[in-house]
């Protein structure tokens, strides 16, 4: 059985914090926020 992602809310991408390196947030089927070092944020689908 395969783990459910709990979708991204808008609240969670706000306050989503750079660190010292880029990461990702899951939404869920394939698409993920990508959190840069400089803190800008982008989808990716």
């Amino acid at each position: 059985m395969s783990r459910t992602t709990a979708p991204l809310t808008d609240a969670a991408c706000r306050l989503a914090k750079p660190t010292d390196r880029p990461y990702k947030l899951f939404d869920g089927d394939g698409l993920y926020l990508l959190i840069q070092p400089n803190g800008r944020k982008g989808v990716v689908v």
